[in-house]
């Protein structure tokens, strides 16, 4: 079950991997590692808090 568009996805990906990538090199603090939730998200296409709000941004509708 998908909830999360592919727009919405290619965002998630591109600022988690960006956020990760900044804590691994140090240019970050430890905080770059909340990337990792925003890149599973986009990696998976789902997203428990669009779940819980009723939200999607996924053009497939059931």
């Amino acid at each position: 079950m998908s909830n999360v568009g592919s727009i919405d996805r290619g965002i998630r990906i591109v600022v988690g991997a960006g956020l990760v990538l900044a804590a691994l090199s140090g240019y970050v603090g430890l905080w770059g590692y909340i990337g990792v939730i925003p890149l599973l998200t986009g990696v998976f296409g789902y997203c428990p808090a669009y779940r819980l709000f009723g939200w999607s941004t996924c053009p497939i509708k059931k």
